[in-house]
């Protein structure tokens, strides 16, 4: 058995014997220790004397961090991947907790609940809207950054990815063993696999191999009565729930196990830009529908910008088509001739590399650099803002001149384009929580840079006025969004939560398997303690 599979059986064994002793601490705790008072100062205290009073003052110090920490404050920006939730206005956890065991996370529930404490999971921190670390009610972060052991098996083609770990740091795990082994999960090598594939999760080859959730099959999770539980224990219904529908609803989700996807030992990268007076317009057209009937092997997605233009007095809409192939440039370019002649492709537009290259083309860096760049967990960010959409018919050409007049108003918009189709639409949109699938051209994410606090209210406009043009040329009853684009104009849970408030951003994300994720829900944490601005509701 591998080193981190045993130690994880045996720590699961113990940290589930010690969690039958909670409903007697929680008794004693309550006869020794008062109830937190409503106080920054209360809450904090009664965590930290909880969680002392268990694991005693060493591991306390090592693991636990309050206001007055030296450490409280870099630990809390490490992870915060939107620079605009760095202001010192926006509310603070009461206590920070960096478990380095899975009895460390199941005495902070116990502890969170004896005082009242909200809890909040961190895996990467690049949820859109900061729901990972902000909270406006007392709270307390539970960060995983010291629980992200990596084990392959080779034997399997198989791996157990512990949910701190970044996909920057599996990437190069998986590297480490084969050079014909990947794993479709996205680009960004800084997300914490927690929240990517517990929300869907999908990179350059999905369309061969589908979301990164798709090819889970395995799960460790603590629930809210501080049970350990995997596949087999917390049942079907909570294992598709977490695989789509956000884990921060049901549990802890400590670990996953996935299965590795062959690979070709040559891939092939390209990029092209065009400008309008370039013909972007028409290009962008024609991919709209060549895009999503490409091989499952050819991923040819774009990114759309505004640049500086000498030739047209002032700026110009961009359009960068960049593409990945599971193949050699020799079989590429005829594929690419006959389905996409338009956008001139010659030899000389490839470069050929290994897959674990390509991930560093499309994480930003040289594909010459050393693996090691994916091991990185601290980058800084902008502040921006970010929406998403489904797109099912195309749009036409004066839909897009009107996109182009939008973007061409606004100082740093970036809209990336990415084509579904191949395995995503043989994949039942019920299969999991995530339903964008068959049906669906491409979708959207759109962003903008919110430059500075004082900024922010004029760039914030313009994408709510963008995402209002786009209305009749995307998805509709409802309109689709995607749960990992977090955007909390959507709807928010307020006061009293229920099935019909939540629906108002539930089935944006979810469709019809909303209503399957509150049953779910009401089974396993009926009293609703694992919540935020979008948790699912209880039905």
């Amino acid at each position: 058995m591998f080193p981190f599979v045993e130690k994880m059986r045996k720590e699961t064994t113990m940290a589930n014997s010690m969690a039958k002793l909670f409903f007697l601490l929680v008794t004693v705790f309550t006869s020794i220790f008062p109830a937190a008072t409503s106080t920054s100062a209360g809450f904090e205290q009664g965590f930290l004397q909880c969680f002392q009073a268990i694991l005693g003052n060493n591991t306390t110090s090592e693991v636990t961090f309050s206001k007055s920490s030296s450490s409280y404050e870099p630990l809390l920006n490490s992870s915060i991947r939107n620079a605009r939730f760095l202001s010192s206005s926006v509310p603070k956890p009461n206590v920070i907790v960096t478990p380095q065991s899975l009895f460390h996370i199941q005495v902070a529930l116990l502890c969170s609940k004896k005082n009242n404490l909200e809890v909040r999971v961190r895996s990467g921190g690049h949820d859109y809207e900061g729901l990972s670390y902000v909270s406006h009610v007392p709270f307390l972060i539970i960060d995983l950054v010291n629980l992200r052991s990596i084990e392959i098996n080779m034997d399997e083609e198989s791996a157990w990815v512990q949910s701190g770990a970044t996909v920057g740091e599996l990437y190069y795990a998986i590297a480490q063993k084969s050079k014909v082994h990947g794993f479709p999960a996205g680009s960004c090598s800084t997300m914490g696999v927690g929240g990517h594939f517990s929300g869907g999760g999908f990179g350059t080859i999905f369309r061969k191999y589908g979301l990164a959730s798709d090819n889970v099959i395995d799960a460790q999770i603590i629930d809210v009565n501080g049970k350990i539980l995997n596949r087999t224990l917390m049942g079907e219904d909570l294992f598709w729930a977490i695989r789509g529908g956000g884990g921060s609803s049901f549990g802890v989700i400590t670990a996953w196990k996935i299965k590795l996807v062959h690979v070709p030992s040559t891939v092939t990268v390209f990029d092209v830009s065009r400008s309008l007076d370039q013909g972007a317009t028409d290009l962008f057209h024609k991919w709209q529908t060549v895009a999503p009937k490409l091989p499952a092997e050819l991923f040819l997605h774009n990114v759309v910008g505004v640049s500086n233009s000498a030739s047209q007095g002032g700026k110009t809409v961009v359009v960068y088509f960049t593409g990945l192939y599971l193949g050699t440039a020799e079989n590429l370019l005829p594929l690419m001739q006959n389905n996409f002649s338009e956008l001139g492709l010659q030899h000389n537009n490839f470069s050929q590399m290994t897959w674990i290259q390509s991930v560093l083309h499309f994480a930003g860096y040289s594909i010459d650099e050393s693996l090691e760049v994916l091991l990185r967990r601290n980058q800084t960010s902008s502040s921006f803002k970010a929406k998403s959409d489904y797109v099912k018919e195309p749009i036409p050409l004066v839909g897009l001149e009107g996109l182009w007049n939008m973007l061409l108003s606004e100082n740093s918009p970036l809209l990336i384009f990415t084509p579904y189709g191949g395995k995503m639409s043989e994949i039942s949109e019920s299969e999991t929580p995530f339903p964008h699938r068959k049906g669906n051209l491409y979708g959207i994410q759109y962003s903008v840079n919110l430059v500075s606090n004082e900024e922010a209210p004029k760039h914030l406009d313009w994408m709510r006025r963008l995402y209002e043009y786009m209305t009749p040329y995307v998805s509709k009853l409802p309109r689709q969004s995607y749960l990992n684009y977090r955007d909390l104009d959507l709807g928010v849970n307020q006061g009293k939560l229920n099935y019909e408030n939540a629906k108002s951003w539930g089935l944006k994300y979810f469709k019809n398997n909303f209503e399957k994720l509150t049953q779910v829900k009401a089974r396993v944490d009926p009293g609703n303690f694992f919540r935020d601005e979008q948790s699912i509701p209880p039905l």
